[in-house]
């Protein structure tokens, strides 16, 4: 019974470590609720492609809804590009996540 225990300590104390290597961090990805919503962008005047055009109250009212669209694209850029970075890292984590578990085959 004593030299079974030894013997299973040992073998025990041989695949622990190559336990402990076994487990692999999985990859979290971002939250949903972390990806920006794109501004939405103005509706076309139908007139704007009549021929005769806009009437000049209705082509300033659709420049000034590009101009806060616009402005609205400026601040919405960095938060794309945020949560484009955060993707990215997940990206790699999963790369190193299926680079572990392959080694973790071997």
């Amino acid at each position: 019974m004593r030299g079974f225990l030894s013997r299973s300590l040992f073998a025990l104390a041989l695949v622990a470590p190559r336990a402990a290597l076994a487990a692999c961090p999985l990859p979290e990805p971002p939250p949903a609720s972390a990806k920006p919503e794109k501004p939405a962008l103005p509706a076309k005047p139908a007139c704007l492609d009549a021929k005769g055009g806009c009437p000049g109250w209705e082509a300033y009212s659709y420049n000034d809804a590009i101009k806060a669209y616009n402005l609205q694209l400026q601040a919405f850029r960095p938060l794309a590009e945020g949560y484009l970075q955060k993707l990215n890292a997940y990206v790699k984590a999963s790369a190193d996540y299926a680079q572990c578990e392959v080694k973790s085959m071997q």
